[in-house]
Formats: C-alpha cells, sequence, structure tokens
C-alpha cells in the first residue's frame, strides 16, 4: 500500500516529447489530476527525427486538466547552420520546433475487474502548421505519432513491475513510427524514488532510469540502442 501511495510521484516525462511515458513509448500511466510538469532535456540526435542530424535541446510545459485528460506544449531548438542562418551572422540555437500533445485516458487500470489494464489514446505534434495531413519529409509535423496504449502493474512480493505495450501509427516518410512497441518499469521497495525503464518505440531499444528528489525534481536518462545518451530535468508540482 506504501508502494502504490508513492507511485504517482515517480511518473515521468518522455525526453523527446515531454508527456507522461516511458523513454519513446507511450504508456498508460497518468499524472494526478491539476498536475503541472516543467522539463528540459539535451536530445542526442539518434533519438530525434533525421530534421536534427545534430544534438539539441527541449523545453516543455505539460498540465493534467482533469485526471484523464494530459496536455503538453514542446518546443525542440534548431541551430542557425541547420536553417542556413549562418550566413547572416547568426550561431548556436536560433529557432525552434513547436507542437501541442494529447493524452485521453479511456480505461482506469482496475476499473472493471482486478486484472483490467490501464487503456489510453493519443497523440503528439499531429499536422503540419497548414493543416494538412504530414506525409513526407519535407512537413513540419516532425514528431507526429498517434497511438493507443495500455498499462498493467503486476505485483511480485513486495515488488511491482509496470508493464506496457502501445500501437503506434504515422504517416511520416523520414521517421515513420508504425506497429507495435512496448516496456517494462521497475521502482524498488526500498528505494521508490528510483525507476528503472527499458522500452523499445518500434524502431530502437533503450534503457534508462529516472530520479525522484524531494517529491518535485525529477532527473531522467536514456540510453538509446544501449549508447547514446539523452537526459533531462523535469520540475513537478500539483496546483
Amino acid at each position: 500500500m506504501a508502494l502504490m501511495a508513492i507511485l504517482p510521484l515517480m511518473l515521468k516525462a518522455q525526453l523527446t516529447y515531454g508527456v507522461t511515458g516511458l523513454l519513446h513509448a507511450p504508456s498508460a500511466e497518468m499524472q494526478a489530476d491539476k498536475t503541472v510538469m516543467l522539463g528540459t532535456n539535451f536530445l542526442n540526435n539518434k533519438l530525434t527525427p533525421p530534421r536534427w542530424y545534430y544534438n539539441t535541446y527541449n523545453y516543455y510545459l505539460n498540465v493534467t486538466i482533469l485526471p484523464w485528460i494530459e496536455v503538453a506544449y514542446t518546443c525542440t531548438l534548431f541551430s542557425a547552420e541547420a536553417l542556413g542562418l549562418d550566413k547572416y551572422g547568426y550561431s548556436g540555437f536560433t529557432n525552434q520546433d513547436r507542437y501541442f500533445s494529447l493524452r485521453v485516458r479511456a480505461i482506469k487500470e482496475g476499473q472493471w475487474w482486478k486484472h483490467m489494464p490501464a487503456v489510453v489514446l493519443g497523440t503528439s505534434d499531429p499536422y503540419t502548421s497548414s493543416g494538412s495531413v504530414i506525409n513526407t519529409e519535407k512537413d513540419n509535423g516532425y514528431f507526429s505519432r498517434f497511438y493507443i496504449a495500455a498499462t498493467k502493474h503486476v505485483k511480485i512480493g513486495r515488488e511491482e513491475i509496470g508493464i506496457h505495450l502501445s500501437y503506434l501509427y504515422n504517416t511520416r516518410i523520414d521517421y515513420p513510427l508504425n506497429g507495435v512497441a512496448g516496456g517494462i518499469t521497475y521502482s524498488p521497495s526500498f528505494h521508490p524514488q528510483l525507476k528503472l525503464i527499458a522500452d523499445y518505440d518500434t524502431k530502437d531499444v533503450a534503457v534508462g532510469a529516472s530520479y525522484t528528489l524531494f517529491n518535485h525534481i525529477h532527473a531522467m536518462f536514456e540510453l538509446q540502442r544501449f549508447k547514446y545518451f539523452s537526459g533531462g530535468i523535469m520540475f513537478r508540482f500539483v496546483l
């Protein structure tokens, strides 16, 4: 029971998207009502769409409006050189890609019977700025994805393991995320501030962890393909 009471504090934001989830794959975990998350991350170029052939950074604002609706606004930085602005004297990061994400919980874990998994429907960056469906590498909507995710927590003695399965879809040619994804999470009962994570996002396998300090600060990292580091920090509070 103590672990279940602490568990909501352990939920983390995905590095790339700034929403509740695993490392790069979705989950059906949700934050508590009126939760606000503010975060920033270093993103290795192996984690991002091909538009970012260089390492970059992002930052985000995430709000759980109701216990079953989560909305996020995420900005990912462009370099002046990549935009061709260096010839005008600009350098470093000078612009950013912006997009919204939405997650809606359809079923709460254990809602109708004790083995019922939670189910969440979600999307990130669903359309280009012109409102058209994303289908080429020339469109924006670089982080576009639609998904359905299920999560079930399983007790093994004093320990608990989260099992997560999802199906992702988008229409991008240069960065397809189509197929089954999933992952496993584990927070040891003797130190629940630590959360260990492994996932598969239809493209790559990653391992990582998050750590909670003072109930509000969450540090996180991942190793994409077991070797490419991305990491960040997030501040979380409840209104």
